[in-house]
């Protein structure tokens, strides 16, 4: 490719690269039809792209109508479409009944009104006498434990919500620690052997706090204040599918009186002097008081499609064009703003703003059908939302062959560039990532910040678990992010359509290429600037000290399955491997992402941990010594 055609090709508006013997181009983005395609995504009907709507639906369709109108080809299982299922939430089904008996005294407590279970809770049932258990925390960091001395194998733990009112300065940090977590409590209640566990607001400030809102979230504290002693509604805080144990909220009044039958004056009067001594002050309540509980909660599944459409080229090798097209819907426990929860979250930048940028790279590659070194397959996916879901599905049960996928490229969160920043990550993952960057951004006026590791949450790190190079591009976080305020309007679409001309330029290069771009297993920053990493990765983002695995989101029966180690990680210098399913972490057994998390965190850096992994079927116990965060 000589340098006066590409003068000229430039000076048209256009990209060109050479492939075989001809040269070819590329046009510019167009960011009037890029953000009619934001718009368009946004709209009420697409009620905010939730997973299991309607509004889904209706995008999908969108999506499968605009590439059949470009020509390109159905590259879904059936048609455009690749259908999983994804679970949405969770609802109330069959009895849901609390019921005490004090002496010859029977009451029955009203569900909604006396108590509410939380959506993760076990279903089943069970009868046993009660133990007021503090705040149900273990907290060795601080020298505190509830369950110090306290035997509540097979029986009821009441606790309170939050956290002792020390924790927040021992820890030096002005929130709540996650000993506060919802999730935590059930975690800790179960795994000292209860079978039960009830938690009340308590008294208003209770905990440090003195009132106002706040995020109803598994992961931190739920809403912080609860100076009215209101119950929560069903649904609205974020955890496993299974907690392990019956796991309802209850009214302080219920606490209340089975504390008297153990001579307590008053709930708030035991509160606060676990607050101001910042001692425990559990104690087991008489026999006479036994509770029965029974939950009955069903899991909500849906059906949902990812979108691909293929455009061929001279050879079977191709590159992936991605982005995820679902959102939040009306809201779910991923809201960053509970109290609009019901509303349309619509998701214009998250990923409305990377879907309508894979729509506008389909129409300026549309035109090169048949005549690219290397076809394309543009990638709609579902279910990113609820753990990167879609993209998983179909690194699975691919619908083109995995070995010829040269790269993959993901857009997630595209629309708000600002001072012409841009993140781009997974620059280490690809042996001609680097210099491909450096000219495909030359005159763009693109501050370019890498980051060499792959591994984030979003839909490229499937990829990356498969060996398969990956750039993700980026934006960045904003006060609007996972809120009904994320709107079309707030979209940078110039700037927006400039680094779809920068990706295109990539994508043209990678698919003319002579040679394939080698991966390389890059060692993951602890600590990468996309900001969207933490909390993806048990190798990386602050959940104690460093273990080095990548999870697998995907739903399987019990245990963690890991989808890739991290290169030199402790857990990789142990022997485990990809798609070992972790299900002892030392004493702690494994359900789940959050079993592995809690246990993770209750660790400590040097300490060597007995891990145990389902391999083939087979149990595989290894020692881990776990590291130092960097």
């Amino acid at each position: 490719m000589g340098n006066c055609v590409l003068s000229g090709v430039l000076a048209l508006g256009l990209w060109a690269a050479v492939a075989g013997a001809q040269t070819l181009a590329v046009g510019t983005a167009d960011p009037v039809r890029y953000i009619a395609d934001v718009k368009a995504l946004t709209t009420t009907p697409m009620e905010g792209r939730g997973d299991g709507t309607q509004g889904l639906t209706r995008a999908a369709r969108l999506l499968e109508q605009q590439y059949r109108n470009l020509g390109l080809e159905p590259a879904g299982t059936r048609g455009y479409f690749q259908a999983f299922q994804v679970t949405t939430g969770a609802r109330l089904a069959g009895k849901n009944e609390i019921v005490e008996q004090n002496g010859g005294a029977r009451k029955d407590l009203k569900l909604n009104d006396d108590f509410v279970p939380f959506s993760f809770s076990s279903s089943g049932e069970v009868s046993a006498p009660v133990v007021f258990g503090g705040y149900g925390a273990t907290a060795t960091e601080f020298g505190y434990d509830d369950y110090a001395g306290l035997d509540v194998s097979g029986k009821i733990v009441v606790v309170l919500r939050y956290e002792p009112a020390g924790f927040a300065a021992r820890s030096g940090n002005q929130g709540l620690t996650p000993h506060a977590s919802f999730v935590t409590k059930a975690i800790n209640a179960r795994n000292h052997g209860a079978k039960g566990l009830v938690v009340v607001n308590g008294a208003p400030g209770g905990g440090g706090f003195t009132g106002g809102g706040g995020t109803p979230s598994g992961g931190a504290a739920g809403a912080r204040g609860g100076g009215e002693d209101a119950l929560m509604r069903f649904g609205s805080v974020s955890g496993p599918a299974d907690a392990g144990i019956l796991f309802v909220q209850a009214r302080n009044r219920i606490a209340q009186e089975w504390l008297a039958v153990a001579g307590k004056s008053s709930l708030a009067d035991v509160q606060k002097q676990i607050d101001e001594t910042m001692q425990p002050a559990s104690f087991e309540l008489p026999t006479t008081l036994r509770v029965s509980m029974r939950v009955s909660v069903q899991t909500i599944r849906a059906t949902v499609n990812n979108v691909l459409a293929y455009l061929p080229g001279q050879s079977d090798e191709y590159v992936i064009i991605g982005a995820h097209y679902d959102h939040l819907g009306y809201g779910n426990q991923d809201s960053l703003a509970p109290s609009q929860i019901g509303q349309i979250h619509p998701g214009a930048d998250d990923n409305a703003s990377g879907t309508a940028g894979l729509l506008e790279l389909a129409r300026m590659f549309a035109p090169l059908k048949g005549r690219l070194s290397r076809g394309i397959l543009f990638a709609s996916f579902a279910g990113e939302e609820l753990g990167l879901l879609g993209s998983a599905d179909w690194v699975k049960q691919p619908t083109r062959p995995l070995g010829k996928a040269v790269a993959m490229l993901n857009m997630d969160m595209i629309g708000r560039i600002q001072n012409d920043k841009v993140y781009v990550g997974g620059v280490g993952t690809g042996s001609t990532f680097q210099a491909l960057l450096a000219g495909a951004q030359n005159g763009s006026k693109f501050q370019l910040q890498y980051s060499q590791g792959g591994y984030s949450a979003s839909d490229h790190t499937s990829f990356v678990a498969q060996k398969i190079p990956v750039l993700f591009f980026f934006s960045g976080l904003h006060g609007d992010y996972h809120k009904p305020s994320d709107t079309w309007e707030k979209i940078n679409a110039p700037d927006a359509a400039r680094l779809l001309d920068v990706i295109a330029r990539v994508t043209l290069e990678l698919d003319a290429a002579a040679t394939r771009p080698m991966f390389v297993a890059v060692t993951e920053e602890q600590n990468p600037h996309t900001g969207v990493t933490a909390g993806v990765t048990t190798g990386g983002g602050g959940y104690g000290p460093y273990f080095g695995s990548i999870p697998d989101f995907a739903e399987i029966e019990t245990g963690v399955r890991f989808s890739d180690l991290q290169p030199g990680s402790p857990a990789a210098r142990a022997g485990l491997r990809a798609g070992d399913i972790l299900v002892q972490f030392g004493a702690m057994p494994i359900r789940n992402l959050y079993d592995f998390t809690d246990a993770l965190r209750r660790s400590q850096v040097g300490q060597v941990v007995e891990v145990t992994v389902l391999r083939d079927g087979m149990r595989l116990t290894v020692s881990v010594t776990l590291e130092q965060r960097r």
